[in-house]
């Protein structure tokens, strides 16, 4: 069984080689993320009202 030192060690030498994002990209992205939430939202909003309207016809409302 390894160590955590060592563990510790490894996971250490791990993060030097992640290549993090820059701010610019990190924003961009986020952007994206928004914009497809907010598109999603709406979608469901627009089918979530139009099938109550339709089980409303339907239901003598």
């Amino acid at each position: 069984m390894i160590s955590p030192l060592i563990y510790l060690k490894h996971v250490r030498e791990e993060f030097a080689h992640i290549v993090w994002p820059t701010r610019r990209t990190t924003i961009a992205h986020t952007l994206v993320v928004l914009f497809i939430a907010v598109v999603i939202a709406l979608l469901v909003s627009v089918l979530d009202y139009v099938f109550g309207l339709v089980v409303s016809h339907f239901a003598g409302g």
